[in-house]
């Protein structure tokens, strides 16, 4: 089992490492670079070329059913499902197969919505403590039910 990282803007790295280091999993955070790498021997950082989704290519090329893929990149995060893997966003939203393709329509309708209106600001709430607290809760499920 790893855990897979999609590093460039997550926030949770430090909550996904304390998970993994609990647990002794493997964790791969991969980026374009500019991440610090981790001292931890669990934890391996993976360099991809600069470039439109490298890191996203190479997180759905590599994971695997049992993994467990961090992501708020939903197209990723559809990919990693199809490809069998647990996927987790940084708030800790679980995506399934059950409920991915309402989150890539609603992704899809915002992306509509905000290219009709080049006016329109802001992007969604702010990310909290109860977030980071929610995704290592859930985190720690998901890696306790495939273990």
């Amino acid at each position: 089992m790893t855990i897979w990282i999609d590093a460039d803007a997550c926030p949770v790295k430090d909550e996904a490492e304390r998970v993994a280091t609990r647990h002794r999993i493997r964790m791969v955070l991969v980026s374009n670079g500019g991440i610090r790498p981790s001292q931890n021997p669990l934890v391996e950082s993976v360099y991809v070329t600069s470039g439109p989704d490298e890191a996203d290519k190479h997180i759905a090329s590599h994971c695997q059913p049992g993994d467990v893929v961090v992501t708020g990149d939903i197209p990723l995060a559809a990919k990693c499902v199809a490809a069998g893997a647990q996927v987790i966003k940084p708030n800790g939203e679980v995506l399934t197969s059950a409920n991915i393709g309402m989150a890539l329509a609603t992704r899809d309708l915002m992306q509509d919505l905000r290219s009709a209106d080049p006016f329109r600001q802001g992007g969604g709430r702010p990310f909290s403590k109860a977030d980071r607290s929610r995704l290592l809760d859930q985190l720690d499920r998901l890696v306790k039910a495939v273990l």
